[in-house]
């Protein structure tokens, strides 16, 4: 079960004289918006609305609104329009103020602002989940040609450090808007959740929207006060190594190849560090590159291990995890 946080409106309606440089001659009597409202449309969302305010005197001018997020997180923005969507975690409350704005190069004119609250969602301190941490993996899906790669979610925590033993947590995902609710649970001695696995799901890992994700309870002893978290995909996107890493000695040249991760990224967007270790003299060389070969000039016929991994570069999306390393690829001869 989802639980929704009720809206608390607060309505500030008092007007502002303010002189217009824009209008040296004239005063102009901006007028608060009306009717302001906040909604919780989804895990993590809310959307703003408000109206023009009926009394506000109208001499052909473009008014525009400033929108100010107060908690749980400040933010400040402009708007032409009267409505405004904003991801953002809901535990903690949720409070923003609008007013209405006339500016020009040279001056601003606001009237006073309207406001709204929503009141962080009711439970017992200490029982809401904690440590919550999200990763993505990338597969294969050779069964769909719409969609040929799906990405999985793995989500843990830990129990709340006031939670009875009776607490069972639920866990919920919103990308986009797509909403899950998880049905592969772990538990821990008590049979508690403690993690969650989505084998498939409807985040699509090339997608710059956040990742929403809550985990809310309950209990007969005590009311489980839920907790949500908001991923950015990048930093938690678990890349695959990279595929058919070969290597063969010629000489003195150490070639290396590699076919890029099982991805729904293109072969233009990764990058990679290549390593080779020799563990009878403890040669290590590790080098960054863009391309998926690499040769390196040894000295030493002995035996090489190589590994290869792999990171989605920055051209393509913000810069997250490397991959895991290769399994080792042994090239030469011992001795």
């Amino acid at each position: 079960m989802i639980i929704m946080a009720p809206v608390l409106l607060i309505l500030l309606g008092a007007t502002e004289i303010l002189q217009a440089d824009l209008l040296p001659d004239e005063k102009i009597s901006l007028l608060p918006p009306v009717n302001f409202t906040i909604k919780v449309t989804g895990l993590a969302q809310v959307l703003l609305h408000w109206e023009p305010n009926p009394d506000q005197e109208q001499r052909n001018v473009n008014l525009e609104y400033q929108v100010k997020i107060n908690a749980p997180k400040e933010d400040d923005y402009e708007t032409r329009i009267t409505e405004s969507k904003c991801v953002t975690i809901l535990h903690k409350g949720f409070s923003a103020s609008v007013r209405t704005i006339l500016q020009n190069d040279h001056s601003l004119l606001a009237s006073s602002w309207a406001s709204a609250e929503l009141h962080d969602p009711p439970g017992s301190p200490g029982t809401s989940v904690v440590n919550l941490t999200c990763t993505t993996n990338t597969i294969a899906d050779n069964y769909s040609h719409l969609r040929p790669y799906q990405v999985s979610l793995h989500c843990t925590w830990l129990v709340g450090t006031d939670a009875p033993e009776d607490t069972q947590y639920f866990l919920y995902y919103r990308y986009g808007s797509w909403t899950e609710e998880c049905q592969e649970y772990s538990k821990d001695s008590l049979g508690r959740n403690i993690a969650c696995w989505f084998p498939r799901t409807f985040i699509r890992s090339r997608g710059r929207d956040w990742l929403a994700v809550l985990v809310n309870g309950s209990s007969k002893h005590s009311a489980i006060k839920p907790f949500d978290q908001l991923f950015a995909l990048h930093a938690i996107d678990r890349i695959n190594p990279p595929l058919n890493v070969t290597a063969e000695i010629e000489g003195t040249r150490l070639s290396i190849q590699w076919e890029k991760p099982v991805s729904a990224f293109p072969i233009h967007c990764f990058d990679y560090e290549v390593k080779i270790h020799n563990a009878r003299n403890g040669y290590l060389q590790i080098e960054k590159m863009m391309t998926n070969a690499f040769i390196s000039i040894i000295d030493d016929l002995s035996k090489y291990d190589v590994q290869v991994r792999a990171a989605v570069s920055s051209m393509c999306r913000e810069a997250g995890l490397w991959s895991e390393w290769s399994q080792p690829i042994y090239v030469g001869f011992s001795r």
